[in-house]
């Protein structure tokens, strides 16, 4: 018998270069029931982008409404705009038994874990093998400027010195593995008792049937 069960909040973080942008689209991927978190912001959309898909284009008013009536499950004021997670799609995907991924850092991901949605939280952090590695990756990713790239370094050891505040880390030494040893972490945490309402019910049926035995 198959048991409902409830969505998961599924938070990855990591320095930039470690790997979590990677996994997080191997994982969807693997499962494409997942939907991704599609933030709220107060900046104008650029050429191209469509409002609730890239983000939710919003006006500073409203978006200060939403975090005051406690509406954001994170935010943040980022070069003079703000940028945040509404607290309602993300509820109702998570009672309807969907998981939502989260690619926030380590200051959003500690406002979500203290949310109201804290319950359904599963936050993993994704660690480099080495600071030689991850600066390797920076550079032949092509991304970025010589610039751009000691910026990232240098902040790399902040957003690292937080990784005791997860569930789970990953090592992120070969991106096979760690994605194997992500999708273990999410298809245990679907199973764990809290995301599965319907147990209490089935315990009560068989309950009900052993005392029905030994009347």
């Amino acid at each position: 018998m198959s048991v409902e069960r409830r969505g998961l909040l599924i938070i990855l973080s990591s320095p930039s270069g470690a790997g979590k942008s990677t996994l997080a689209k191997r994982l969807m991927q693997w499962d494409e029931s997942l939907s991704f978190s599609v933030s709220a912001t107060t900046r104008a959309p650029r050429a191209g982008e469509e409002n609730g898909v890239d983000y939710h284009f919003t006006s500073e008013e409203d978006f200060k409404s939403m975090v005051s009536k406690g509406e954001m499950l994170e935010h943040a004021l980022v070069f003079g705009n703000y940028y945040g997670s509404p607290a309602g799609r993300v509820r109702q995907a998570i009672e309807a038994g969907r998981d939502v991924l989260f690619d926030v850092d380590w200051q959003g991901a500690q406002q979500i874990a203290n949310s109201s949605l804290r319950d359904h939280v599963l936050s993993i952090f994704v660690l480099p093998p080495s600071i030689v590695e991850l600066r390797r990756r920076l550079e032949t990713r092509g991304q970025d400027s010589a610039e751009v790239i000691e910026k990232r370094m240098r902040q790399s050891w902040d957003e690292i010195s937080h990784w005791d505040g997860y569930d789970y880390v990953l090592v992120n030494d070969d991106l096979d593995t760690s994605f194997e040893r992500l999708k273990t972490i999410v298809s245990a945490e679907r199973l764990h008792r809290r995301q599965q309402p319907g147990l209490l019910e089935i315990v009560r049926g068989l309950q009900a049937e052993f005392e029905g035995l030994e009347s």
